[in-house]
């Protein structure tokens, strides 16, 4: 089992509250792990939001060839952020030799160049910043996306907490939205990629649950785009759709529930917009997934998206107060951070919705 937690608020918060989140729900993982990303940042990255931020933990190998290749693109370095760590041989986790969190300038060919063009090339840098670590495990690199920053660990949460000193609710690290998930992907090989959440070009998403048609997925997704990779967990094809959806094909946001757990055939007919429906099933029914599972995500506007199939074996509750939506899948991991809120608002979300929370932290239930 996994749990996850997703925090959206109108001013910067630690990642403390995403660790006292997981705290509570321990009984529900197994402590293989810790991630998380972090979204339109505060502290100590309040001020270089418009830099790309590149997220990774790597060897010394692996940092100097990522160097090498940043340079030779032209990309120079524009504030380093060295996280202030604790050190003991006692804490348990797989401490990798660098962690980097630096924003870059662009090439100065790509300064005054369309946004579009400008994401293109850091999608396109991540890609070959991957190839050059993976052959020989020389690093792992998350994210490269300005206003982004990714941190995943293997190893018990609380200790991975205490090396990087998260537990400090003063922390430099702060962000209004923070997603996270706490237990390594046991499902297949333990690798840092396979830790929830994932990212790709501004979108971010995490799960829980079981997706049996992975290999469905998987064998459809690889042909659509450069960045569909990897595959280490069953919940990244989820990512692939959504972005598939919404960057690719240009599909308003409520048909992303339509393409993963589309309506029956009977359903569709009453519809007015039956033949849209139909269509839809037909061209992505490669998309498809089948299984108990609860999906938070990130668009790049900010809105956060909540979806859940018709099994509902994946809790997911949602509540809020002072500013600020927290989504937890356990109701005790909303006590650790809004504890005074109103109960009777809490929402868990039904399997025909679409959650989207806003930026003015308005909570719209879309049904399918």
């Amino acid at each position: 089992m996994c749990r996850m937690a997703a925090i959206k608020s109108q001013t910067p918060v630690a990642p403390v509250f995403m660790l006292r989140m997981m705290q509570a729900m321990q009984e529900g993982h197994d402590n293989s792990g810790f991630a998380m990303v972090m979204q339109d940042l505060g502290g100590a990255f309040e001020d270089f939001k418009q830099f790309p931020l590149l997220s990774m933990a790597c060897t010394s190998l692996g940092l100097e060839r990522t160097e090498e290749l940043l340079d030779s693109l032209g990309f120079t370095p524009k504030f380093d952020y060295q996280p202030d760590v604790v050190y003991s041989s006692s804490l348990n986790f797989r401490r990798m030799e660098h962690y980097i969190f630096r924003n870059y300038r662009y090439p100065l060919a790509y300064v005054n160049r369309p946004a579009s063009e400008q994401m293109k090339l850091l999608a396109d840098t991540q890609l070959k910043i991957r190839a050059l670590l993976s052959p020989d495990d020389q690093g792992y690199v998350y994210s490269f996306w300005p206003d982004v920053l990714t941190l995943k660990e293997i190893g018990d949460p609380r200790d991975i907490g205490t090396y990087f000193q998260l537990w400090n609710e003063k922390h430099w690290l702060q962000a209004r939205i923070i997603s996270a998930q706490c237990r390594q992907n046991t499902n297949y090989q333990i690798v840092r990629y396979a830790a929830h959440p994932f990212f790709l070009e501004g979108y971010t998403l995490m799960g829980n649950g079981e997706n049996t048609f992975y290999q469905k997925n998987k064998e459809f997704q690889q042909r659509l785009h450069p960045g569909y990779l990897g595959f280490e967990s069953d919940t990244q094809c989820f990512l692939y759709t959504l972005h598939y959806v919404a960057e690719q094909l240009h599909w308003p946001l409520k048909y992303f529930k339509h393409v993963i757990t589309p309506l029956t055939f009977e359903e569709m007919g009453q519809r007015p917009d039956a033949a849209v429906l139909q269509r839809i099933r037909q061209s992505c029914q490669h998309l498809e997934i089948n299984g108990p599972n609860t999906v938070v995500f990130v668009l790049p506007d900010g809105r956060m998206g909540v979806v859940a199939d018709a099994k509902k074996l994946r809790p997911l509750v949602i509540g809020r107060q002072n500013g600020m939506v927290v989504a937890a899948s356990e109701v005790c991991g909303l006590n650790m951070v809004i504890p005074d809120r109103n109960h009777e608002h809490d929402i868990y979300p039904g399997e025909r919705e679409t959650l989207i929370i806003t930026d003015k932290l308005e909570i719209q239930r879309w049904q399918q």
